[in-house]
């Protein structure tokens, strides 16, 4: 049977984000499923917690009748860590994209900072977003993350919660496969060593061209990253371990 894959989408955005894995896994025929976390898309008005976010991704892989490869971005790759670590026998692989920054210390604190001020904006910051996504995704991007709303609410509690995750402890604990994919340009990849050593069957791919919403960004080669990972995921479960390898996952 095909691998199942369950997708954890960023913050602010929602599970419309993975239209095009989900279209391209569908007609590989793979079940695939992207899940809403708390206080985002259809689950907006809910307070966003880390207990939350773990029970949405093990709903999801409930429905999809476990276990899975699990594939999350930024927030999602924080939470899509942290759920492998607790439940590695629901999880076949791992993929942590744009999430590759210990969330902790003075970059959170300058974060939190930032998102309030733009919080307090008018519109609270609807408009920066928009215009930033704009001016950064090709126009199917644009159309997939803004599809399911923006969740303007959710900056605070969700940056408050993720900074009590311990990513590089739950990498040590997972003992399953993990890729790391990051864009070439974005800024959530500056501790991708650390990262990439804390995993015990660790991967790291860089996407050239590419910037934090990677799979938004370079839609088809983030699925060519995928479709590999997948390939490798069916075809031996005693891959092993390759360290660090630029574009491709092997």
């Amino acid at each position: 049977m095909p691998v199942p894959v369950l997708l954890v989408h960023g913050i602010r955005t929602s599970a419309s984000m993975w239209r095009h894995q989900q279209e391209m896994l569908t007609a590989a025929g793979h079940p695939v499923l992207a899940v809403d976390l708390p206080g985002h898309g259809s689950r907006l008005h809910e307070a966003f917690t880390v207990e939350g976010a773990l029970a949405a991704i093990d709903a999801g892989v409930d429905s999809l009748g476990g276990p899975v490869l699990l594939v999350g971005l930024s927030l999602g790759g924080y939470y899509a860590i942290a759920y492998a670590a607790r439940r590695p026998d629901r999880v076949l692989g791992l993929v942590a994209a744009s999430s590759s920054f210990v969330p902790s210390g003075p970059g959170l604190t300058g974060y939190r900072a930032l998102a309030g001020l733009i919080h307090r904006l008018p519109d609270r910051g609807l408009g920066l977003h928009t215009f930033l996504v704009r001016r950064t995704l090709p126009p199917a991007g644009v159309t997939d993350v803004l599809a399911g709303g923006v969740a303007l609410d959710v900056m605070a509690a969700g940056l408050a919660e993720t900074g009590r995750l311990t990513p590089l402890a739950d990498l040590r604990a997972y003992p399953g496969r993990v890729w790391l994919v990051n864009g070439a340009f974005d800024h959530f990849r500056l501790h991708q060593n650390r990262f990439l050593k804390a995993a015990r069957h660790g991967t790291l791919v860089i996407v050239p061209r590419a910037s934090h919403l990677v799979s938004l960004h370079r839609p088809d080669r983030f699925d060519r990253v995928l479709r590999r990972i997948i390939t490798l995921v069916e075809g031996d479960p005693a891959f092993p371990a390759v360290k660090s390898v630029n574009g491709e996952p092997r």
